[in-house]
């Protein structure tokens, strides 16, 4: 057996997908497509989208615990167990005492459990080159979408490549006049930003991997061009903020955590980094200046601080309207207005924090309370792989993770719902593969099918 995987080509040599790496990878590009279908196709396809992705997160969910990968985690998952019981028992409560909508309550399950337990199932059943495929299938969506990014940024807010079906011209987001707020293949701003501090990390996590073929370069030199091109031209206050400091993050880690033989290599990195920078940031001068602009235009009508605790905290009028109960799961969702009225919008609360805590009342607290253990218990073990072993990249995902599990829109906005799920599942998956070689050796993947 030995003699013949020596002898075959590494193609054959590399391990096949496992069902849970073919399912993760088909939802991821469902998430990042779906948009584009209903936005330049026909909005009559957001139901079956959303059904067929949904279908196949439970899916995976279901055969990650038949094949008993859950089980191998029993104390996560008798705690999502317990987890689950009680938002539902809660959710039927808060249906009998508000005299709420079943379908709005269902919904409301949907946006609180489904993609946790997508994301939890996925890390802990994915294997090794399973988790390699997602990272790498992310970096390559992340490149492929720069050039319509560009092209986006590039055309005015009326052309085609920039409206929906049934939109009209004022209805598209801009940064300043003339300017839109590029959207790539999602429907919605929102939809774009969420996408960008997701794949960040991991675009970064492949620039740091060890490159042992020119290819290997390449992509990692596309992935990093990509990531800062499409922040740039993104419009989004928080897309420049975010990529900003995962790319500060990620050279202060490899200088600090690199081994004393490795320094001379971690300087030279940042050295070549911030000349890239430079180099993208002359090339696109108008769209910095553009967005220098928006942030003095929103500093004149907004308190930065006063906006980032809001992000955080959520609206101070929602404190005025908190109840014990809360207003039902799902009731504040973009999908609960679409099935109510047929147009998908938040009422009562914009930020997250605020939202759960009026959707969930004392369930909400609990869930906040919640997302800051699992945050502090991820961000510790990842500085502890840091430290110890000098390997950043889950410490780069499990930032990314703690932004977003306070900040996305997770149980209002259907694209930001899922994709807290992979984020979610990359930062788990990440403790359990710290090693992982993003671009394995020949002689590493033929060891793997002896």
């Amino acid at each position: 057996m030995n003699a013949l995987a020596a002898r075959m080509p590494l193609s054959m040599a590399r391990p096949a997908l496992s069902r849970t790496g073919r399912l993760f990878i088909g939802v991821l590009l469902i998430v990042v497509f779906e948009g584009a279908v209903r936005k330049w196709g026909t909005s009559a396809a957001t139901l079956p989208m959303i059904l067929l992705r949904d279908a196949m997160a439970l899916y995976l969910i279901f055969h990650a615990w038949k094949s008993g990968h859950l089980r191998t985690y029993k104390n996560q998952t008798a705690v999502l167990v317990a987890w689950t019981c009680c938002v539902i028992a809660w959710g039927l409560l808060q249906v009998i005492l508000n005299d709420s909508n079943p379908v709005v309550f269902l919904i409301g399950l949907r946006f609180w459990l489904l993609y946790v337990w997508f994301g939890f199932a996925a890390a802990a059943s994915m294997t090794e080159t399973d988790f390699r495929a997602a990272m790498l299938t992310s970096t390559v969506l992340l490149i492929l979408l720069a050039p319509l990014v560009v092209l986006q940024y590039a055309s005015p807010p009326g052309a085609r490549i920039n409206t929906e079906v049934d939109s009209v011209d004022d209805e598209v987001f801009i940064v300043i006049a003339g300017v839109v707020r590029t959207t790539a293949t999602f429907s919605f701003t929102a939809g774009f930003s969420t996408f960008l501090s997701l794949v960040i990390p991991v675009a970064l996590a492949v620039v740091a991997a060890r490159k042992r073929r020119l290819s290997h370069v390449f992509l990692a030199v596309a992935a990093f061009t990509a990531l800062v091109t499409e922040s740039i031209v993104s419009g989004a206050r928080s897309a420049v903020i975010f990529s900003g400091a995962m790319v500060a993050i990620y050279l202060l880690g490899r200088l600090v955590f690199s081994k004393a033989a490795d320094k001379a290599r971690a300087l030279l990195t940042l050295l070549l980094v911030l000349g890239a920078i430079a180099i993208l940031a002359i090339i696109f001068q108008t769209a910095i200046e553009n967005t220098q602009q928006r942030f003095g235009e929103a500093a004149e009508t907004e308190n930065f601080w006063a906006r980032l605790l809001v992000v955080f905290a959520g609206e101070p009028v929602v404190y005025d309207q908190l109840s014990f109960l809360g207003v039902g799961f799902g009731q504040l969702s973009n999908l609960a207005g679409y099935v109510r009225s047929g147009v998908a919008g938040f009422t009562l609360a914009e930020a997250e924090a605020g939202r759960v805590l009026l959707e969930g009342g004392a369930v909400g607290g609990l869930y906040t309370a919640m997302k800051l253990i699992v945050m502090g218990l991820g961000l510790y073990r990842s500085l502890v792989i840091a430290i110890r072993r000098a390997i950043i990249y889950p410490l780069l995902l499990w930032v990314s993770l703690a932004i977003a599990l306070l900040t996305w829109s997770a149980i209002g906005q259907l694209s930001a719902n899922a994709l807290l799920g992979f984020a979610l599942a990359f930062a788990l998956a990440a403790l359990r593969y710290p090693t992982l070689e993003i671009f394995p050796s020949r002689a590493a993947s033929s060891r793997r099918i002896r």
